[in-house]
């Protein structure tokens, strides 16, 4: 039985394809809605890289891995590598969106877990939007406009537009801390994210809970600990909502059965597969194909 790969139901993008410019290497940009062109990308992709969007008026709606968001003035909306993202509607909003690679937010930083250690990015448990304070977002606004000023110098810096990146990241992240989001140490976090990266790449083989706890030179037990202190699931829990997030996928994007599918992600009696997939969703993958199949015809 043949299958395409799931990771080919979505281009993924890179920061130069949102500037147009798909043949352009850079690592850093950063724009404003009324000085954008309408990317020339498909409704519904993956990044290589950061990207953080900031609301000063108007309003607009995102959809990532099949939860939707209504982004609002005053607001940040944060999306990751490898989220499948759904583009907005292109309406009348002002503010502006920022993005970034690991690479140019890591060059010369002896921390490599800095980013690891932002609780809001690499948003997989979390609220990808961000409410502050009107004062704290008139704080992050300024930054953002030092950030556009010196994108936009003619002796642009990239060492500057770095550190002023940083200055942002940790604005962002007080924000979130002062509002009680964070409940799990910073080194949880970590784990967690590491934990992440090594399910998106094995979860089709069927790893243990115990092969990831050995990847990472920890018990299964601890392991389990730093996943319910983070989501509040156990890993294994965590490892099934990988797996049916990849079915939700292919249900949606590719034509394949629901037997082929389960196959495709590793199981392949389709009576356990339908079970576990209504117990994470509360509905039968049938149904959901159905309803998915509704929501993106209207669209």
């Amino acid at each position: 039985m043949a299958f395409s790969s799931p990771a080919a139901l979505f281009p993924s993008y890179s920061i130069g394809h949102f500037i147009n410019q798909p043949a352009n290497p850079t690592e850093f940009e950063i724009s404003h809605f009324h000085a954008m062109e309408e990317p020339n990308v498909d409704d519904v992709h993956k990044h290589t890289f950061y990207e953080i969007l900031w609301i000063e008026k108007g309003r607009s709606r995102q959809r990532i891995d099949y939860r939707e968001y209504e982004v609002r003035p005053g607001s940040l909306f944060f999306i990751s590598p490898g989220q499948v993202h759904e583009f907005e509607e292109w309406r009348p909003i002002t503010g502006g969106t920022l993005m970034f690679t690991e690479s140019f937010f890591l060059v010369n930083q002896a921390n490599k877990d800095m980013l690891f250690e932002l609780s809001f990015l690499d948003n997989f448990y979390a609220n990808p939007v961000l409410t502050p304070t009107k004062k704290e977002f008139a704080e992050l606004v300024h930054t953002l406009g030092q950030l556009t000023r010196e994108r936009q110098r003619a002796d642009y810096s990239p060492a500057l537009a770095r550190a002023w990146l940083h200055v942002l990241m940790l604005q962002i992240q007080r924000c979130i801390e002062r509002q009680g989001a964070r409940s799990s140490p910073a080194r949880y976090t970590i784990i967690y994210k590491r934990f992440k990266e090594l399910l998106d790449t094995h979860f089709l083989s069927q790893w243990a809970v115990s092969a990831y706890a050995s990847e990472l030179a920890i018990t299964s037990h601890h392991l389990n600990e730093v996943c319910k202190r983070v989501t509040g699931r156990t890993a294994t829990e965590v490892i099934r909502a990988r797996c049916i997030l990849e079915a939700k996928r292919l249900l949606t994007f590719g034509h394949a059965s629901v037997s082929e599918v389960a196959a495709q992600i590793g199981y392949f009696d389709s009576s356990y597969f339908a079970k576990m997939f209504k117990a994470e969703t509360g509905t039968t993958p049938v149904a959901f194909r159905e309803t998915m199949s509704e929501s993106y015809r209207r669209r």
